[in-house]
């Protein structure tokens, strides 16, 4: 029904015709609507005008070009920022694009007028999957010269890694090289992005408007017809409490890593998921290393402390509220200082990356106040510290088979170094949860960049050594309970057969009732020579091409370091020995799987 101040304007017919006309569109085509409506009603006499009739009156001015904006994202953070910028644009009736970075029609960016791009960046300095041939052009000898264009860059990454926010800054740089002008300066965001990349988008937008408002002010306005709909209940700022149902180790005893199944219940929740999406997981550091830094800096965990507006004792904020495991640029900046060692501010410096680079692989935020002893105070330690931020996990079921649980596959880290016992915050916190009585703080983090395909005719090759097997768990379920008849072949690895086969009784079954084809397996540890998922991938080097040839879908999950890469180098081996391409061409083919969808990576 029509609300009540158009049916007494317009009557229940007419009203109820408006509502079906205005019925998703989005904000600039409302906005000319309306510049429409106008003219009409300032024709002399204001007499009825048939739809189809000419309208000679001008309607108000729109911009000639929209905002455009691009994201390239792992983990979907960039893609939600640049999703809000679009938001804002278009609900002060300005037009904006959105684009994932693959998407993007590289041929259009000599003609951009106005362009923001939102772009995390991996591992070693590396562009997000999605992101590549974008990256590619934008950096190449190809790109065009961008004289008329305006910019502006909002970059995301993780600071624990020492080429921090890399692709952002290389973008940034190459656009004005090209002859563009910055729309406001590159902002980097740490994994606590909101801070920063609040104030960005603010700015951002306020630019953007300044650049699209009509210069001619609008001669009627659009009233929003129904309200917004409502944000889902629980999320990452408002996690769900869910049951822990099952926690149960499965590697066998003597093995070199402890993994577990964990279970949890979504009753209730209304949180939804798909295969391939993860759970985020709010974790509580580990106690004895909350002990450990209060031992080692000689502070009462009970003093008071104040940090964003809030007042909690130190062993809280320690516990619950701060990053303790991984260490990062800004902290050691900041210790390097307090501490007055040259040979930690050898570190930073450009020609000490190297040195730097190792630091931040080998080391916790303890082993550095260990080595490097400092004067640290409860205030400036809990400011210095960045905020305990969730950590994904690829979910390892399918909604379709287990309802409203989610299931993960956690790898403990649990290991010593300088002579010490180190322990990961999260899957030591899940490690410890038990199930029945214990509750985990989550929400769902949606991947949609690494979904099945929608045609169930389709053939899906996985590769997923360890716990990187947990999407394809999810994969196989799912094809399995909508019946698709396309074939499954699952690459899996581990070090030992006998004792770290995850779901081994899982994958018999499923070969057994045709909803596994085929299962490739490499155990590194059990003969002399190693033996990994790539060699098994070179073994079957024909198949595996025929299969891409022939449409099959593949995807990568674990390992971004070493596995990926390998694994990778492994496909352009296969593509070039049987499909007889030059290794150049192979990158191109692979390249162009890519672009189609059809070669998906979850690497982290």
């Amino acid at each position: 029904m029509a609300p009540p101040f158009v049916t007494t304007l317009l009557g229940d017919e007419k009203g109820a015709l408006l509502l079906k006309l205005v019925e998703g569109l989005d904000a600039a085509s409302l906005h000319w609507l309306s510049g429409y409506a106008a003219g009409l009603a300032s024709r002399p006499g204001s007499a009825p005008v048939s739809v189809a009739a000419p309208v000679s009156a001008t309607p108000a001015a729109a911009p000639a070009v929209p905002l455009t904006i691009v994201y390239g994202t792992q983990t979907g953070n960039s893609r939600l920022l640049a999703e809000r910028l679009k938001h804002q644009v278009e609900s002060s009736g300005l037009p904006a694009r959105l684009f994932r970075a693959s998407d993007y029609p590289v041929r259009e960016l000599a003609k951009e007028k106005l362009l923001c791009v939102v772009i995390s960046t991996q591992g070693d300095g590396d562009p997000p999957d999605d992101s590549r041939g974008f990256c590619e052009h934008v950096l190449g000898k190809r790109a065009p010269k961008l004289e008329g264009l305006r910019f502006a860059v909002l970059g995301l990454g993780d600071s624990s890694y020492p080429k921090f926010c890399e692709v952002g800054r290389a973008l940034d740089v190459r656009f004005t090289e090209l002859g563009a002008i910055r729309l406001l300066e590159r902002a980097d965001c740490d994994v606590d992005f909101e801070p920063v990349a609040t104030g960005w988008l603010d700015q951002a937008f306020a630019r953007a408007r300044e650049a699209l408002e009509p210069q001619a002010a609008p001669i009627a306005a659009v009233f929003p017809l129904r309200g917004a709909a409502p944000a889902p209940t629980f999320s990452k700022e408002a996690p769900f409490a869910a049951e822990v149902l099952v926690n149960q180790r499965i590697t066998g005893r003597g093995a070199l890593k402890d993994v577990r199944h964990v279970e949890v219940s979504l009753e209730g929740s209304g949180l939804e998921y798909a295969p391939g999406d993860a759970l985020g997981v709010w974790p509580h550091n580990p106690p004895e290393l909350v002990d450990a830094f209060l031992s080692e800096l000689k502070l009462d965990g009970g003093t008071e402390v104040k940090r964003d507006g809030r007042t909690l004792p130190l062993a809280k904020w320690l516990g619950e509220e701060l990053e303790l495991t991984k260490l990062n640029r800004p902290f050691l900046e900041r210790h390097a200082a307090l501490a007055g060692s040259t040979e930690l501010k050898r570190l930073l410096e450009p020609s000490g990356a190297e040195g730097f680079r190792t630091l931040l692989a080998s080391h916790q935020v303890i082993d550095l106040l260990r080595a490097h002893r400092a004067p640290w105070g409860a205030a400036e330690l809990v400011a210095a510290l960045r905020k305990l931020a969730p950590r994904l996990y690829s979910i390892a079921s399918s909604p379709k088979r287990v309802g409203a649980e989610a299931h993960l596959t956690v790898s403990v880290v649990d290991y010593t170094a300088f002579g010490t016992r180190h322990l990961g915050a999260a899957s030591s916190y899940l490690a410890a949860r038990a199930a029945g009585t214990d509750k985990v703080r989550v929400f769902i983090e949606p991947n949609e960049r690494f979904r099945l395909p929608e045609d169930g005719e389709k053939d899906v090759l996985m590769i997923g050594p360890g716990t990187g097997v947990a999407p394809f768990r999810a994969f196989v379920q799912e094809r399995a309970e909508v019946g698709a008849h396309g074939r499954n072949w699952l690459f899996f690895g581990e070090q030992h057969f006998r004792t770290q086969f995850l779901y081994q009784v899982e994958w018999q079954e499923a070969l057994k009732k045709k909803t596994l084809h085929r299962l490739s397996l490499a155990f590194s540890r059990d003969r002399a020579e190693k033996v990994y998922v790539q060699h098994r991938l070179r073994e079957a080097g024909r198949d595996v091409y025929e299969w891409l040839d022939g449409g099959a879908h593949l995807y990568v999950c674990g390992d971004a370091q070493r596995m990926a890469p390998d694994v990778h180098a492994a496909l352009v081996d296969v593509v070039s020995t049987h499909g007889g391409k030059s290794r150049e061409d192979a990158e191109a083919w692979l390249q162009d799987l890519r672009e189609q969808r059809r070669y998906l990576r979850d690497v982290y």
